[in-house]
This record gives C-alpha cells, structure tokens and sequence, in this order.
C-alpha cells in the first residue's frame, strides 16, 4: 500500500464494515461502482477475515481471491469454513515458512473434490506468494488474468454479473423496505412491546405480527 499510495494512477479508500456480515461494507459495492464509472479498469476489494457465514465478497466480485498463511491451521480452517466454495483462486502468502507447501498441498487436494466431468469447469490454482518480498505476485496475477479470459470465453461471466445485479437490486430494495418500516411510530411500539416479552405475557412473534399489522 505504501509503495503505491502516491501514484497517480492508483486511488485507495479505507472503508468500516460499519456493522454488515459478508466482510464488506454496503457502501463498497456504490463505491466500486464509482470507479468503475471514473474510468478504473482494476477495482480490488479487500475484506476483513471473513467468517463461515460471511462470504458477501464472492456475490460482488467478478473474481474471488482467498488469501491464506501457513500457521495457525489457516489451511485446515479454510476446508472447514465454507471458503472452498468461494474461492476462484487461492493464494497462501508467506510461503517461506517450513509448512506452507504442506498446507498449500492441503487446498489442491481438498479442491479435487470439485471436479466434474464438465470440460469447461475452472479449477481454482493455489498461488504460493511472499508479500514481503513480492514473490509471486505477478503470477499471482497471471492466475487472476487466466481466470477472467476463462470467464469470458465460456459465457460465464456474463451469468455472474447477472447473479450480481439481481443481489444488488434485491439488497437495494430490502434496505428501502426496512428503513420504511421502521419509522419512528414502530420503533416507539417495538419499545413498548419489549417489556411485555421480556416479562413473558408475549412473545416476539406476537410483537412482530403486531408491528406488521401496524
């Protein structure tokens, strides 16, 4: 980031999650498509570490990147936590460490299990990278080009941007539906109802069909 935060070509943004699951921020998404729209042919979004039920980055991104480290059972905890699923690519950085080959060999194996008997199917490579050193960054990047002429050859990346259209209408939409709803007449009756639940004379079914009556 320091090496390139000067260049006049690039253009970085810090932005909090701010609260929303998926690792990404709502307002990311409007600000990738910002760039997008300035002209900015490569929009990277970096995510916190996402967790087993926080994988919105791969409903947002034409290509979903998992960067991982050796220690820690990073590779072991990737099978377990649904990232498998996401990944386009892998990336273990640090890979000068006595058991990243190991833990890189963990993933390919583990990636087999994907494979079908479709022709066209995209097995995600596992990248072996040293940040610190930039290792391997540029075939890192070679994979992610690879990728996206796969992507573009097989029609497949046109039916991802529909995928990720239609989330993003459908997440518009329910954003709007909720801040309608929870105008300030229902907030004030969900504050008068809580008592009622805690105190067991109700329940949060109750309270909710009343607020959707309401």
């Amino acid at each position: 980031m320091q090496d390139v935060a000067l260049d006049s070509g690039v253009y970085i943004r810090s932005m909090a999650t701010r609260g929303a699951l998926g690792g990404l921020s709502r307002a990311a998404k409007d600000a990738a498509d910002v760039l997008d729209a300035a002209g900015m042919n490569i929009v990277i979004l970096e995510t916190v570490g996402v967790g087993q039920s926080e994988l919105g980055i791969a409903r947002a991104a034409d290509a979903t990147v998992v960067v991982l480290v050796p220690e820690g059972g990073d590779g072991v905890q990737a099978i377990k936590s649904g990232l498998m699923e996401i990944g386009d690519l892998f990336a273990m950085n640090k890979s000068d460490r006595p058991e990243a080959e190991q833990a890189a060999a963990t993933i390919r194996a583990a990636l087999q299990f994907r494979v079908t008997h479709d022709p066209e199917q995209w097995i995600p490579p596992v990248v072996t990278t040293i940040a610190l050193e930039d290792t391997g960054i540029e075939e890192l990047a070679a994979a992610i080009e690879r990728y996206r002429s796969h992507q573009v050859t097989t029609g497949a990346a046109t039916l991802k941007r529909k995928r990720q259209m239609s989330d993003r209408v459908r997440e518009i939409v329910e954003n709007h539906r909720q801040n309608v709803f929870w105008n300030e007449a229902r907030r004030a009756q969900l504050g008068d109802g809580i008592a009622a639940v805690i105190a067991r004379q109700s329940s949060p079914f109750a309270l909710a069909e009343a607020l959707l009556r309401a």
